[in-house]
């Protein structure tokens, strides 16, 4: 039953706390994140309760309440097409703006999450972000249907995934700035590697981000505005 899959990745999850700082932040001062901000060649952003209002796998579970609808979501979560979730997701005031505005400036733009693949593919594409610019979680499925856990291959998948991500995309692609944005401490471990980390409070605040971050933000207009200052 789909109750029982939200029980069984709230468990799993619940080692990824947000509010928790993982080992000491050596975080870049305010003044180098905005320089690293204005000449970065990759921004990755943290998708629930950064670039969506809240958190996705609450979405699940509230859209898992919704009788007929629930059978779609049974006949095409193993195949991550959870397009009828897509109606649900509300994004962050001026995060379209501020994508558009860093694709402008021919910056790569990536979703880095510990939540799924498949409830967040349909925010990519609200935004124009390639899905193989998705970094995140996959479910398994038996074939009776029933939930078989997380793929373990994913980087997200365990702790200091994020960081993880950051890593191998340098390597990969020679990125040699990359910004990583997010309300969370699991976001704020990746940097390092990122070289530098802006913390958004525009819809959660997390006082062990706001106290740590150097660079702390609570509406992407600043990003904006920031980004397009000449000095």
């Amino acid at each position: 039953m789909p109750s029982k899959w939200i029980r069984h990745i709230r468990s799993a999850m619940n080692g990824l706390n947000n509010n928790i700082i993982p080992g000491e932040c050596q975080l870049p001062s305010q003044q180098e994140c905005m320089e690293v901000w204005r000449s970065s060649d990759a921004v990755c952003f943290d998708v629930d309760s950064t670039v969506i209002t809240d958190e996705g796998l609450d979405q699940l579970a509230a859209f898992c309440g919704k009788g007929e609808e629930i059978k779609k979501i049974e006949a095409n979560f193993d195949n991550s097409k959870l397009h009828d979730c897509r109606t649900h997701h509300k994004l962050t005031k001026d995060v379209g703006r501020l994508v558009s505005a860093l694709h402008a400036h021919d910056v790569d733009v990536y979703l880095v999450s510990g939540g799924f693949r498949s409830l967040i593919a349909p925010v990519a594409k609200m935004l124009n972000i390639p899905l193989e610019n998705i970094f995140a979680n996959r479910l398994k499925f038996f074939y009776d249907g029933e939930y078989g856990g997380f793929d373990e291959a994913q980087l997200t998948s365990r702790s200091g995934g994020k960081a993880e991500v950051i890593s191998y995309l340098k390597k990969k692609e020679g990125y040699s700035r990359i910004v990583m944005i997010g309300d969370g401490a699991t976001d704020m471990e990746a940097c390092p590697p990122a070289d530098a980390f802006i913390g958004f409070g525009g819809n959660v605040v997390r006082e062990s981000v706001r106290n740590t971050a150097t660079w702390y933000v609570t509406d992407f207009a600043m990003l904006i505005n920031e980004l397009e200052r000449k000095d």
